[in-house]
């Protein structure tokens, strides 16, 4: 991969614009390196963003993410990319040669102010994705009232071409002959910070999530619960109904050989009692019931936040869920093992079910970037004592759930991590002096 005279040159390539990505980049921009983060989403944020609260604080998780976003936006020594993608990555004599595919929005970005006028002439109505399909979005959008860029798009896929967001932009910002672009960087050193993803709903067949309408995500729940969420309150997706009771089903996709995923993703027992915690005191007249084989409590503070979930009078039933069907009105019917009650098999009916899903890698780096993967595809770092987030590479360094499950506070403390050890590989190799000279 021969540079041009056009090549981007930064000190530290950060992959991912999360709050792992985003912290990375600004511990290193504070270090007056300069940054490039590439985020494949349309803003940056990653799914904290999207969150109603964080676990066990129950402090707001946007008042937490928004800060650090715009101080990266603003920061002098960062460059942001959105919506964008690493397309290779070699490691050569200067750093590595890099190329980023810049997808397009057909609307540029420096041009547009953000009015969201195209989107509000826009005759497209679509599933919202940023709250897991609830609500409903335009063609040309902004992400979300939080994203960074506010800079709309057009989904080309369902867009009807009528024209009405040309003659609504007051900055002549739409181009629909806008294509992909591939730009060249020369970095120092690189952090992955790509985050994870949900195992898949379906992923146990016998809970029926992809046919029962009221059996939904975590993340879905995480909207519905938000104050600035679709509706504003929790509802059934099936007949906008307020639930009466709702139960969680633990280990989905988690801690089961048979769906390949054997591990533990170590946050789904907190997120499910800070879930129920807040159903509790939105719908205070709703029951609320957790479905576990063991809960795992292990960080600072855990321990007491499961204790107060039982003393509110959140529901804790240990055993192991064989299936969820429901019956003509929608309403879910969980078949379970009462461990506790002697092994008796009950079935029990709820209005709303949600999946705790594990964690998967959300990025595969095989044939990109020049790293190993552990069996489960998260990024191997080979010596987690002495270097806790080296890979394989010497250069390329990972932060966060693209390492394997953990929760925020471990994110964030990784992240700072790899921003103490890019920084001092770069010293290491004179990077910096020589990136100076020229």
């Amino acid at each position: 991969m021969s540079e041009n005279h056009n090549t981007k040159v930064v000190d530290v390539l950060v992959l991912g614009g999360g709050i792992g990505g985003l912290q990375a980049a600004v511990d290193l921009a504070d270090r007056d390196l300069k940054i490039l983060v590439v985020e494949q989403d349309t803003s940056i944020g990653g799914k904290m963003i999207g969150l109603s609260k964080v676990f066990p604080t129950l402090d707001c998780s946007s008042c937490i993410t928004t800060p650090k976003m715009a101080e990266a936006a603003h920061h002098d020594n960062i460059e942001i990319m959105t919506y964008a993608e690493l397309d290779q990555a070699e490691k050569g004599p200067s750093g590595f040669q890099v190329k980023v595919r810049q997808k397009p929005r057909y609307v540029v970005e420096k041009d547009c102010i953000g009015c969201r006028l195209c989107e509000y002439v826009c005759p497209v109505q679509l599933p919202d994705a940023f709250e897991s399909g609830q609500g409903a979005r335009r063609a040309a959008y902004i992400p979300h009232s939080n994203a960074y860029p506010q800079c709309a798009l057009i989904d080309i896929d369902n867009c009807i071409f009528c024209g009405r967001c040309i003659k609504a932009c007051p900055t002549d910002a739409i181009h629909f002959s806008q294509g992909p672009e591939v730009i060249d960087v020369r970095a120092g050193a690189i952090v992955i910070a790509t985050g994870y993803k949900l195992t898949p709903m379906d992923s146990v067949k016998r809970y029926g999530a992809e046919k029962l309408p009221n059996v939904i995500n975590p993340l879905l729940m995480e909207r519905l619960i938000a104050p600035h969420g679709p509706y504003g309150k929790v509802l059934r997706p099936s007949d906008g109904r307020i639930p009466d009771s709702i139960a969680y089903v633990q280990c989905v996709g988690s801690r089961d050989i048979s769906m390949g995923v054997p591990y533990c993703s170590r946050v789904c027992c907190m997120y499910a009692i800070k879930q129920a915690i807040l159903l509790a005191g939105s719908l205070p007249l709703a029951d609320v019931t957790i479905y576990y084989m063991d809960v795992r409590a292990f960080g600072k503070g855990f321990e007491t936040f499961y204790q107060d979930a039982k003393a509110m009078g959140l529901q804790f039933v240990c055993g192991k869920v064989a299936s969820i069907s429901e019956d003509d009105d929608h309403n879910p019917i969980i078949r379970v093992e009462r461990k506790e009650e002697g092994g008796e098999v009950v079935e029990d009916k709820h209005d709303l079910v949600v999946l705790s899903q594990g964690m998967l890698p959300a990025w595969n780096p095989k044939g990109i970037l020049p790293v190993t993967t552990e069996t489960y595809d998260f990024v191997d770092v080979p010596k987690k004592k002495r270097e806790p987030t080296a890979t394989t590479m010497a250069g390329i360094f990972v932060a966060g759930t693209a390492a394997g499950p953990k929760d925020i506070v471990d994110t964030i403390v990784e992240a700072g991590a790899a921003a103490a050890q890019a920084s001092a590989y770069l010293n290491s190799t004179g990077w910096i002096q020589s990136t100076e000279v020229s």
